[in-house]
């Protein structure tokens, strides 16, 4: 009986009970804004509601929908949301001015959003508004241009959309830009080109935060090697968890631990599991035979696709697979250089245990479950990109007076 009591209460010390857990990360988040690095509600906003907020339970809540979003004000607050970069994504076909004019209508999304619901969101531009907006209890509400394509090689247009608010920008998105390539098409540039070692250039002088999610690897060691400022990956994982073009090599982690910048880590179930991104190679490859064998026949294409599908059902990612990221991230480059990039409203599908915004919080339960301390958990949950957001900002003071780049834009600009 003494043996069976000692090792009880030796488990009891050895793995805290989740309740236990949660009230840790309930303090943590009561003094550290827990901030998402990417979110896609806006373009929800546009595709589900034609731009119209009334149109969209956002306030009350949107699960009900069909499909239901992961995102909606209760969720928010039952998550401890403290601030979120709300993606201005625009599609990789639009292109030219139709791409900068659907980028500033995004942003006009999330002011509207924040003059809609005063009480619970606030426009921020600074670290230090993130930090003001959360201790008056408001989620703050912050900008991300998700691709290159929405400044049409403008950097005039780049200027005025981190007046309107832009806090960073993903270099591309699924396409290549005319100076940047893309993570998920051949190279055509080997990286950046000048001009887009100029838009990096800029983005320093601006103070506007780099993003390096979507772009290729050889673009991700260009860009390392021209800021002059820390970057982030909006929402990437590990390569070496799993070999998604998407997620960051461990040659350029190394460079980001250098470079004093965040891998925001991504809940998108390709991006998180091996396993769920092989389904997926294999159902394309699938479908692409039964396309060459069955030329001209929808029907036969997707009488051959159901039955691959009831033989081989979707694995499931879960939170744990996600905290795989978080510790190779670390163990590479340390806690430091963490944060979450959830992908919300972005994806059809999420890991078991972060089902939407209500449970990101999961998360960092499992990361103590695995003993990291309050303080990592605190970096990883949001002030690791805080601090990256106040070194950009005082990079861009000491920038300010330099002279914008006169470069002269590629003139292909829509590969």
């Amino acid at each position: 009986m003494i043996t069976v009591l000692i090792a009880a209460t030796t488990l009891g010390h050895a793995a805290p009970d989740d309740a236990a857990l949660r009230r840790r990360v309930s303090r943590i988040l009561a003094k550290t804004p827990l901030i998402d690095g990417h979110n896609d509600v806006p373009w929800q906003v546009r595709n589900r509601a034609d731009l119209d907020l009334e149109a969209l339970p956002f306030g009350r809540g949107t699960e009900q929908l069909e499909p239901p979003m992961h995102t909606d004000l209760p969720r928010l607050r039952q998550g401890k949301a403290g601030g979120v970069f709300w993606s201005v994504w625009v599609p990789t076909d639009l292109s030219g001015p139709e791409a900068v004019r659907t980028t500033l209508e995004q942003i006009d999304v999330v002011h509207r959003m924040v003059e809609r619901w005063p009480d619970d969101l606030a426009l921020a531009r600074t670290a230090a508004d993130v930090r003001r907006q959360f201790k008056r209890g408001r989620i703050a509400s912050l900008i991300g241009i998700e691709g290159g394509h929405s400044i049409d090689s403008s950097l005039g247009a780049l200027r005025m959309m981190y007046e309107a608010g832009a806090r960073y920008m993903t270099l591309t998105h699924w396409q290549h830009t005319a100076w940047a390539d893309a993570a998920t098409q051949p190279p055509v540039h080997e990286g950046l080109t000048d001009f887009g070692r100029d838009v990096v250039t800029e983005m320093n002088r601006l103070g506007m935060l780099v993003d390096l999610s979507h772009v290729s690897a050889q673009t991700m060691r260009d860009a390392l090697e021209v800021s002059a400022s820390p970057v982030i990956f909006s929402h990437s994982g590990a390569y070496a968890i799993n070999p998604h073009p998407r997620n960051v090599p461990d040659d350029v982690l190394d460079l980001v631990g250098k470079n004093g910048g965040v891998v925001m880590v991504d809940f998108l179930p390709t991006y998180v599991s091996q396993e769920v991104f092989e389904h997926r190679a294999g159902r394309d490859a699938h479908r692409a035979r039964l396309q060459t064998r069955h030329i001209g026949s929808d029907v036969a294409v997707q009488t051959g696709m159901a039955t691959w599908d009831a033989d081989n059902p979707v694995p499931r990612s879960t939170v744990a697979q996600v905290a795989d990221h978080v510790d190779h991230i670390r163990d590479r480059i340390g806690a430091a250089h963490i944060g979450i990039g959830s992908d919300f409203d972005g994806m059809g599908d999420q890991p078991d245990g972060l089902d939407d915004v209500s449970q990101t919080p999961e998360l960092l339960v499992e990361l103590l479950r695995r003993g990291y301390s309050d303080s990592e958990v605190a970096g990883i949950a949001g002030d690791n990109v805080l601090r990256v957001m106040v070194a950009a900002e005082r990079t861009a003071k000491r920038l300010k007076a330099s002279t914008p780049s006169k470069t002269t834009p590629p003139p292909d600009r829509d590969l």
